[in-house]
């Protein structure tokens, strides 16, 4: 069930220049054009299935972003439409991300995402492996800037620590054409912000819990 008063009240707490995505995967469509009648345009999906099952049945001018880990193999199903893809985690995906855009005669809006928690199982370039695979350049995967999930964990200094890395980086490889910092989320969203986020995913406090 959508949480109008919620909705309202982060809208109001976000700075200027700070862009909300809603995450809506697994929500209804009714949810997501309840969002969008409230004045929200930009919202995520983490399936691809999902997503295309979704798009056509909802406004042609909301804007979709893809923050799931994505397959090569499935770039092809979403490159017609997607808006902005969060999780770019290898250089063999950007590769088929600027082939399908070239395809579709579309540049495609893309963030690099980058390792910063201490789990083990989030995906991303490590901090090494970042300057080599922005030697790369691509006409139709654009690059807009980086996206990282911090630890998912109570110990908020770890979770700052982790998300002013990320800032730091993104300050030291920022490009004229980048203006995202996709940070934060519904646990965190508070923090990221604070330490420069320009994006948060928010999901459970829009849509309640999953």
């Amino acid at each position: 069930m959508i949480q109008m008063d919620a909705f309202r009240a982060l809208r109001a707490e976000l700075p200027a220049g700070v862009t909300l995505v809603a995450v809506s995967k697994t929500k209804p469509v009714e949810d997501i054009q309840a969002l969008y009648d409230l004045g929200q345009r930009d919202f995520g999906e983490n399936y691809v299935q999902e997503l295309l099952e979704k798009q056509p049945l909802l406004p042609g001018d909301i804007r979709w972003h893809f923050i799931g880990h994505l397959q090569s193999n499935k770039v092809k199903y979403i490159a017609p439409f997607v808006y902005l893809i969060h999780g770019v985690d290898s250089l063999s995906l950007l590769k088929e991300i600027h082939k399908q855009g070239a395809k579709h005669d579309r540049v495609i809006d893309c963030l690099l995402q980058v390792h910063i928690a201490a789990e083990e199982t989030k995906f991303g370039f490590d901090r090494d492996e970042l300057a080599p695979a922005l030697d790369h350049a691509f006409a139709n995967a654009r690059l807009r800037g980086l996206m990282g999930m911090a630890s998912n964990s109570l110990d908020r200094m770890l979770v700052r620590e982790e998300f002013l890395g990320l800032a730091e980086l993104y300050r030291q490889y920022r490009r004229p054409d980048w203006d995202t910092l996709s940070m934060g989320m519904s646990a965190d969203y508070g923090i990221a912000v604070e330490c420069g986020s320009t994006m948060v995913r928010i999901g459970s406090l829009l849509f309640g819990s999953r």
